[in-house]
């Protein structure tokens, strides 16, 4: 296995930094779960670095707030939280990451890259909202449709939207890294 190199595992620390403090500004709904900049957040890791060292950051975003930082929203945090109503969606952000990145990765590639870039981000986002579906359901015991229509259709533009703006947002941070040199875990 590669060992992480020391500006790689800067940038991971940085943007799970990135992602906590987007993560904690709130706008809080009727239907109990708020509007946050996570969608953006994880999405703009996932683009600037990559797919494997975008999950990373966002596993370690979870895990900090799994142990008891104040990083999810409104400044909750702890195991209860992801076993809470709205931790399947932050569960799902490991996976949103992952995805997102691989997206990156083929649009990179040129050709098909940007319709393989939409196709992964919008499975991502789909995973992301469908595991947070499933726990929403499950802890309220709502039927599937009142669980999607409460955690997911009032969230989806603004979702899609914030992906656009993660990604165009990345293609300038990635310019301006690789412009300083800054970017090694491309290679």
């Amino acid at each position: 296995m590669k060992k992480l190199s020391i500006r790689a595992i800067c940038f991971v620390a940085l943007f799970t930094a990135i992602i906590s403090v987007l993560s904690i500004l709130e706008i809080p709904t009727p239907w109990g779960v708020p509007f946050t900049l996570q969608t953006f957040a994880i999405a703009l890791c996932a683009y600037v670095l990559g797919q494997k060292y975008g999950t990373l950051s966002t596993f370690v975003y979870v895990l900090v707030g799994a142990v008891g930082l104040p990083v999810f929203a409104g400044m909750s945090s702890g195991f209860g939280v992801i076993m809470g109503p709205t931790g399947g969606y932050i569960i799902g952000f490991i996976l949103m990451a992952f995805f997102c990145g691989l997206g990156f990765f083929f649009y990179q590639k040129g050709k098909m890259g940007i319709l393989f870039l939409i196709l992964f981000s919008l499975l991502g986002l789909a995973c992301c909202h469908g595991i947070g579906i499933v726990q929403l359901k499950n802890y309220y015991e709502m039927t599937w449709a009142g669980a999607a229509m409460a955690g997911t259709v009032p969230y989806l533009a603004k979702d899609v939207i914030s992906i656009v703006l993660a990604f165009l947002l990345a293609l300038a941070v990635r310019k301006a890294l690789r412009a300083a040199n800054l970017l090694d875990w491309d290679k």
